[in-house]
């Protein structure tokens, strides 16, 4: 089953499916690690994600369920966030270095690319319970998957309808109130809270892409490459809070002067892209926006 509902179909079923489909991948990557502990984890996290992003957008009627099943998730996710945050700061180190403009920066950032991969390395060297902790997270996926066989969700297709009307209309009102809060502030933690929201529109259209295909993926493709952006942006800001706590990771002075010079230049580059773009990706009425989703998911239905 693949990562969305269809509306020709029964939703119980659908929602089961979906979720079920997303929790079965996690519990798979993280048990046979085809590319590697890091990028299973990776995997994983993203499935586990798309899990909670499902449950946002379709079983927010059954609130015991959701707060339950989404704090569960969550905490799977956060046990093995440390080693995918370190290697994100790897990545991010890796186009730092990509990207310099010149020389001297680019032999500066290629030795902070390699010190950020030995302090990860370090890192989960010394997360001696890392194959606890996956094993943890592999029995909360299993257990996320029995809760799915005890609960029942909505059929009715008015009242389906109207779920996904009032689910979309929040994530569109939240990511418009995080936008101008960019704009205004300009704060990280509103560049953040974009970026949720951003995720989370991507993957409603992810989910509900038969509504109206070909419309449903170019904005999904554009949600994306929105979160790309915004997901640099926090891994920029990130990488800068590791070079003021951990002062004596960058022994060169110069090589540090450099790599905070080109954080900067690449932050403002990715806010000023963002802001472009969550313009042109929220530039809907939150409300007519939700309004359509749920006279396409009735009319899908008849």
């Amino acid at each position: 089953m693949g990562y969305r509902i269809r509306p020709s179909k029964p939703f119980d079923d659908e929602v089961r499916a979906a979720a079920g489909g997303q929790l079965e991948k996690a519990m798979a990557v993280l048990r046979e690690r085809p590319d590697g502990l890091h990028d299973g984890i990776h995997a994983a996290r993203k499935h586990l994600k798309r899990t909670r992003g499902l449950y946002r957008l379709a079983v927010r009627h059954l609130p015991e369920f959701y707060e339950h099943e989404n704090q569960r998730l969550r905490d799977a996710a956060k046990s093995l966030a440390v080693f995918r945050e370190a290697t994100a700061l790897v990545e991010i180190g890796k186009y730092l270095h990509e990207t310099a403009t010149s020389e001297d920066e680019a032999a500066a950032l290629s030795r902070i690319a390699d010190t950020l991969i030995a302090r990860r390395d370090w890192l989960v060297r010394g997360e001696t319970d890392i194959e606890t902790r996956t094993a943890e997270a592999i029995e909360i996926c299993r257990n996320a998957m029995t809760a799915l066989d005890d609960v029942s969700f909505k059929n009715n297709k008015h009242d389906v309808a109207s779920l996904l009307k009032k689910s979309w209309r929040k994530t569109c009102r939240r990511a418009a109130e995080a936008l101008t809060g960019c704009r205004t502030e300009a704060h990280t933690d509103q560049f953040h809270e974009l970026r949720k929201q951003s995720q989370n529109y991507w993957m409603y259209h992810a989910l509900l892409r038969d509504l109206w295909p070909a419309a449903m993926y170019a904005k999904e493709m554009e949600a994306k490459a929105l979160v790309d952006v915004l997901g640099r942006y926090h891994d920029l800001a990130a990488l800068s809070e590791v070079v003021n706590q951990e002062t004596d990771l960058f022994t060169q002075s110069d090589d540090q002067a450099r790599l905070l010079e080109a954080i900067i230049s690449r932050q403002q580059s990715a806010r000023s892209v963002s802001l472009e773009k969550a313009a042109h990706v929220f530039s809907d009425d939150p409300d007519r926006e939700a309004k359509m989703i749920e006279h396409l998911w009735r009319q899908a239905g008849r």
